[in-house]
């Protein structure tokens, strides 16, 4: 083993030829300036893309987080009108005209009573209204 050891470190390792083999060129073997700027490129759009897309994903847990607590206290709040005393029915009008939404203005619909749900959030990511 030790004339092993004795001989791997006395035998010279090849070195390096520092020139290229006849007929090639520097250019046809390393990437040069367009090839440093097509990848500072990628990196970078890379880089743009997953800012993006986290931020993206990152609103919409926001939005089904709001989405959830909203329900959440609408059930709560339904589940306090039927366990009053005295409170009328579901589907039954205690005041105000036909119809009224959730604002409780007169002649006003809201989701629940066929007319489009009120949405005072706009961002650009909710697509075409409809009318």
């Amino acid at each position: 083993m030790h004339h092993l050891l004795i001989a791997l470190a006395t035998t010279p390792a090849p070195s390096p030829t520092p020139s290229l083999r006849p007929g090639l060129s520097e250019d046809q073997v390393t990437p040069g300036m367009w090839g440093f700027i097509m990848t500072a490129f990628f990196v970078l759009a890379t880089t743009l893309l997953i800012v993006d897309m986290v931020r993206r994903i990152r609103r919409v847990r926001y939005r089904a987080q709001v989405e959830e607590e909203r329900l959440a206290t609408l059930q709560a709040e339904e589940q306090a009108r039927q366990e009053l005393p005295g409170a009328s029915a579901p589907g039954t009008q205690t005041s105000g005209a036909h119809g009224a939404g959730p604002l409780g203005g007169p002649g006003t619909q809201g989701a629940h009573d066929g007319g489009a749900d009120v949405r005072t959030e706009s961002n650009g990511d909710e697509g075409p209204r409809r009318r």
